[in-house]
Protein backbone atom coordinates (compact mmCIF):
# COMPACT_ATOMS: atom_id res chain seq x y z
CA UNK A 1 0.00 0.00 0.00
CA UNK A 2 1.30 3.29 -0.84
CA UNK A 3 2.01 5.84 1.81
CA UNK A 4 -1.32 8.42 0.11
CA UNK A 5 -3.41 5.61 0.14
CA UNK A 6 -2.53 4.69 4.07
CA UNK A 7 -3.23 8.55 5.08
CA UNK A 8 -6.53 8.60 2.88
CA UNK A 9 -7.68 5.25 3.80
CA UNK A 10 -7.59 6.52 7.60
CA UNK A 11 -9.14 10.15 6.75
CA UNK A 12 -11.96 8.30 5.37
CA UNK A 13 -12.26 7.05 8.18
CA UNK A 14 -12.44 10.36 10.11
CA UNK A 15 -9.33 9.37 11.85
CA UNK A 16 -6.61 12.70 11.52
CA UNK A 17 -4.20 12.55 14.91
CA UNK A 18 -0.88 11.97 14.16
CA UNK A 19 0.57 10.86 17.38
CA UNK A 20 4.24 11.93 17.99
CA UNK A 21 6.34 9.69 19.73
CA UNK A 22 8.52 12.28 20.94
CA UNK A 23 9.72 9.73 23.80
CA UNK A 24 11.89 11.41 27.11
CA UNK A 25 13.38 9.24 29.67
CA UNK A 26 12.33 12.02 31.89
CA UNK A 27 9.08 12.42 30.84
CA UNK A 28 7.83 8.48 30.86
CA UNK A 29 5.88 6.80 33.81
CA UNK A 30 8.73 6.04 36.56
CA UNK A 31 7.24 2.60 36.65
CA UNK A 32 8.58 1.96 33.59
CA UNK A 33 12.35 2.88 34.27
CA UNK A 34 13.12 -0.75 36.06
CA UNK A 35 11.89 -1.93 32.32
CA UNK A 36 15.01 -3.87 30.71
CA UNK A 37 14.14 -1.16 27.74
CA UNK A 38 11.84 1.83 29.23
CA UNK A 39 12.03 3.78 25.76
CA UNK A 40 10.52 0.91 23.78
CA UNK A 41 8.13 -0.54 26.69
CA UNK A 42 6.47 2.93 26.56
CA UNK A 43 5.98 3.31 22.49
CA UNK A 44 5.05 -0.13 22.68
CA UNK A 45 2.26 0.49 25.00
CA UNK A 46 1.08 3.98 23.13
CA UNK A 47 0.81 2.20 19.82
CA UNK A 48 -0.99 -0.51 21.60
CA UNK A 49 -3.59 2.01 23.17
CA UNK A 50 -3.90 3.84 19.87
CA UNK A 51 -3.35 1.99 17.05
CA UNK A 52 -6.92 1.60 16.34
CA UNK A 53 -7.52 5.13 16.51
CA UNK A 54 -4.51 6.64 15.01
CA UNK A 55 -3.66 8.08 11.18
CA UNK A 56 -0.10 7.83 11.32
CA UNK A 57 3.03 7.67 14.12
CA UNK A 58 6.09 10.70 13.74
CA UNK A 59 8.90 9.20 15.13
CA UNK A 60 11.27 12.67 15.87
CA UNK A 61 14.66 11.56 15.37
CA UNK A 62 16.06 13.32 17.68
CA UNK A 63 14.96 11.60 20.86
CA UNK A 64 16.30 8.90 19.37
CA UNK A 65 19.79 9.77 18.04
CA UNK A 66 20.95 11.10 21.41
CA UNK A 67 21.42 7.34 22.21
CA UNK A 68 23.46 6.60 19.03
CA UNK A 69 23.20 3.30 17.80
CA UNK A 70 21.17 2.12 20.81
CA UNK A 71 18.46 5.24 19.55
CA UNK A 72 18.25 3.73 16.06
CA UNK A 73 17.71 0.11 17.01
CA UNK A 74 15.01 1.61 19.06
CA UNK A 75 13.85 3.08 16.04
CA UNK A 76 13.60 -0.32 14.17
CA UNK A 77 12.06 -2.01 16.85
CA UNK A 78 9.00 0.97 17.35
CA UNK A 79 8.57 0.38 13.73
CA UNK A 80 7.93 -2.68 14.11
CA UNK A 81 4.86 -2.23 16.44
CA UNK A 82 3.38 0.26 13.94
CA UNK A 83 0.24 -1.72 12.00
CA UNK A 84 1.30 -2.05 8.18
CA UNK A 85 -1.99 -0.06 7.45
CA UNK A 86 -0.98 3.22 9.52
CA UNK A 87 1.75 5.92 8.01
CA UNK A 88 5.19 6.12 9.65
CA UNK A 89 6.54 9.11 9.58
CA UNK A 90 10.24 10.18 10.35
CA UNK A 91 10.51 13.27 11.66
CA UNK A 92 14.27 13.74 10.54
CA UNK A 93 13.98 17.16 8.39
CA UNK A 94 16.53 15.89 5.66
CA UNK A 95 17.72 18.26 3.54
CA UNK A 96 20.96 17.99 1.28
CA UNK A 97 22.22 18.05 -2.15
CA UNK A 98 23.65 15.29 -4.43
CA UNK A 99 24.97 11.99 -2.96
CA UNK A 100 24.25 12.85 0.42
CA UNK A 101 20.14 13.42 -0.12
CA UNK A 102 20.57 9.83 -1.90
CA UNK A 103 21.93 8.48 1.18
CA UNK A 104 19.51 10.13 3.32
CA UNK A 105 16.67 8.88 1.39
CA UNK A 106 17.99 5.12 1.24
CA UNK A 107 18.20 5.55 4.55
CA UNK A 108 14.90 6.84 5.52
CA UNK A 109 13.33 4.55 2.76
CA UNK A 110 15.10 1.39 2.17
CA UNK A 111 16.53 0.74 5.76
CA UNK A 112 14.34 2.30 8.43
CA UNK A 113 11.20 1.31 5.86
CA UNK A 114 9.04 4.79 7.18
CA UNK A 115 6.22 5.56 4.80
CA UNK A 116 6.77 9.29 4.93
CA UNK A 117 9.54 11.67 6.07
CA UNK A 118 9.98 15.52 6.72
CA UNK A 119 12.21 17.77 4.51
CA UNK A 120 13.50 20.99 4.55
CA UNK A 121 13.64 22.65 1.10
CA UNK A 122 16.19 25.66 1.38
CA UNK A 123 19.10 24.44 -0.65
CA UNK A 124 16.37 23.71 -3.57
CA UNK A 125 14.70 20.81 -5.34
CA UNK A 126 18.34 18.71 -5.91
CA UNK A 127 17.99 18.42 -2.44
CA UNK A 128 15.11 16.70 -1.80
CA UNK A 129 14.98 15.07 -5.57
CA UNK A 130 16.28 12.05 -4.41
CA UNK A 131 13.51 11.37 -2.19
CA UNK A 132 11.00 12.25 -4.52
CA UNK A 133 12.21 9.30 -7.01
CA UNK A 134 10.16 7.15 -4.49
CA UNK A 135 6.50 7.21 -5.45
CA UNK A 136 5.05 4.88 -3.17
CA UNK A 137 6.54 7.73 -0.44
CA UNK A 138 5.13 10.82 1.36
CA UNK A 139 7.59 13.64 0.86
CA UNK A 140 6.39 16.45 4.10
CA UNK A 141 8.24 19.53 3.06
CA UNK A 142 8.17 22.61 5.40
CA UNK A 143 6.21 25.11 4.38
CA UNK A 144 5.00 27.21 7.54
CA UNK A 145 6.38 25.88 10.88
CA UNK A 146 5.10 25.95 14.10
CA UNK A 147 7.55 27.86 15.84
CA UNK A 148 7.62 31.42 16.89
CA UNK A 149 11.29 31.56 14.60
CA UNK A 150 9.02 31.17 11.61
CA UNK A 151 8.94 34.23 11.30
CA UNK A 152 12.86 35.23 10.51
CA UNK A 153 12.49 33.42 7.12
CA UNK A 154 9.74 31.91 5.97
CA UNK A 155 7.15 34.96 6.97
CA UNK A 156 9.78 37.30 4.76
CA UNK A 157 8.04 39.30 1.85
CA UNK A 158 9.64 38.50 -1.35
CA UNK A 159 10.18 41.21 -4.33
CA UNK A 160 6.58 39.96 -5.72
CA UNK A 161 4.80 40.98 -2.49
CA UNK A 162 4.11 37.05 -1.49
CA UNK A 163 5.67 35.26 1.34
CA UNK A 164 8.56 33.01 1.36
CA UNK A 165 6.23 30.24 2.80
CA UNK A 166 4.51 30.68 -0.41
CA UNK A 167 7.09 30.33 -2.56
CA UNK A 168 7.58 26.81 -0.88
CA UNK A 169 3.74 25.61 -1.24
CA UNK A 170 4.19 27.03 -5.17
CA UNK A 171 7.27 25.05 -5.60
CA UNK A 172 5.80 21.70 -4.42
CA UNK A 173 3.46 21.46 -6.65
CA UNK A 174 5.65 22.02 -9.20
CA UNK A 175 7.54 18.92 -7.89
CA UNK A 176 4.51 16.83 -7.48
CA UNK A 177 4.96 14.83 -10.43
CA UNK A 178 4.61 11.48 -8.79
CA UNK A 179 1.99 12.71 -6.25
CA UNK A 180 4.41 12.08 -3.15
CA UNK A 181 4.85 15.29 -1.91
CA UNK A 182 2.72 17.12 1.06
CA UNK A 183 4.02 20.05 3.20
CA UNK A 184 4.37 20.86 7.09
CA UNK A 185 1.76 23.74 7.80
CA UNK A 186 2.14 24.63 11.55
CA UNK A 187 -1.66 24.55 13.56
CA UNK A 188 -0.40 27.86 14.97
CA UNK A 189 -0.74 29.91 11.96
CA UNK A 190 -4.42 29.51 11.39
CA UNK A 191 -5.36 32.88 9.83
CA UNK A 192 -2.34 31.92 6.84
CA UNK A 193 -4.01 28.87 6.87
CA UNK A 194 -7.36 29.85 5.96
CA UNK A 195 -5.86 32.49 2.97
CA UNK A 196 -3.75 29.68 1.40
CA UNK A 197 -5.75 26.27 1.76
CA UNK A 198 -6.89 26.95 -1.57
CA UNK A 199 -3.16 26.70 -3.17
CA UNK A 200 -2.25 23.28 -1.50
CA UNK A 201 -3.98 21.71 -4.64
CA UNK A 202 -3.79 18.51 -3.75
CA UNK A 203 -1.21 17.87 -1.43
CA UNK A 204 -1.34 16.29 2.01
CA UNK A 205 -0.96 18.38 4.97
CA UNK A 206 0.87 17.30 7.85
CA UNK A 207 0.13 20.31 11.03
CA UNK A 208 2.41 20.23 14.05
CA UNK A 209 1.64 22.69 16.83
CA UNK A 210 -1.61 21.68 19.15
CA UNK A 211 -1.75 21.42 22.24
CA UNK A 212 1.26 23.00 24.37
CA UNK A 213 2.45 24.98 21.53
CA UNK A 214 -1.00 26.57 21.78
CA UNK A 215 -2.08 25.40 18.17
CA UNK A 216 -6.35 24.50 18.56
CA UNK A 217 -7.14 20.41 16.97
CA UNK A 218 -11.32 22.16 17.03
CA UNK A 219 -10.18 25.14 15.14
CA UNK A 220 -7.93 23.53 12.36
CA UNK A 221 -11.01 20.66 12.02
CA UNK A 222 -12.94 23.22 11.36
CA UNK A 223 -11.08 25.09 8.33
CA UNK A 224 -10.92 21.83 6.88
CA UNK A 225 -14.08 20.66 7.27
CA UNK A 226 -15.30 24.33 5.86
CA UNK A 227 -13.14 23.68 2.78
CA UNK A 228 -14.88 20.15 2.15
CA UNK A 229 -11.03 18.54 2.11
CA UNK A 230 -9.24 15.85 4.30
CA UNK A 231 -5.92 14.66 3.10
CA UNK A 232 -4.77 16.01 6.44
CA UNK A 233 -2.72 14.91 9.53
CA UNK A 234 -2.85 16.68 12.89
CA UNK A 235 0.60 16.00 15.32
CA UNK A 236 -0.22 15.76 18.69
CA UNK A 237 2.88 14.56 20.59
CA UNK A 238 2.87 15.93 24.41
CA UNK A 239 -1.05 16.24 24.69
CA UNK A 240 -1.15 12.60 23.86
CA UNK A 241 1.26 10.80 25.13
CA UNK A 242 2.39 12.85 28.40
CA UNK A 243 -1.05 13.07 29.95
CA UNK A 244 -0.03 11.11 33.29
CA UNK A 245 3.21 9.42 34.85
CA UNK A 246 1.06 7.28 36.64
CA UNK A 247 0.24 3.49 35.83
CA UNK A 248 -3.00 5.08 34.08
CA UNK A 249 -1.21 6.89 31.47
CA UNK A 250 -2.76 4.51 29.20
CA UNK A 251 -6.47 4.79 29.87
CA UNK A 252 -5.53 8.75 29.62
CA UNK A 253 -4.16 8.29 26.26
CA UNK A 254 -7.16 6.12 24.64
CA UNK A 255 -9.46 8.56 26.32
CA UNK A 256 -7.69 11.53 24.60
CA UNK A 257 -7.59 10.29 21.13
CA UNK A 258 -11.02 8.73 21.24
CA UNK A 259 -12.03 12.33 22.14
CA UNK A 260 -9.96 13.79 19.56
CA UNK A 261 -11.89 11.76 17.06
CA UNK A 262 -15.05 12.36 18.31
CA UNK A 263 -14.40 16.13 18.04
CA UNK A 264 -13.82 15.59 14.07
CA UNK A 265 -16.60 13.51 13.02
CA UNK A 266 -18.43 16.15 15.16
CA UNK A 267 -17.42 18.11 11.76
CA UNK A 268 -17.04 16.19 8.91
CA UNK A 269 -20.33 13.67 9.52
Amino acid sequence: MKAIEKLLSKNDELKFVCVGLDTDLKKIPKHLLSSEEPILEFNKSIIEATKQYAAAYKINFAFYEIFGAKGFELIEKTLSFIPDDVLTIADAKRGDIGNTSEMYAKSIYEHFGFDSITLHPYMGKDSVQPFLEYPEKLNFILALTSNPGSIDFEKQILNNGSYLFQKVIKSVNDWNFNKNCGIVFGATNLDELKTNLNSFNDLSVLLPGVGVQGGSFQDVIKIFSEHKRKNFLINISRGIIYLSDNKDFLSRTENEILSLNEIARGFFK
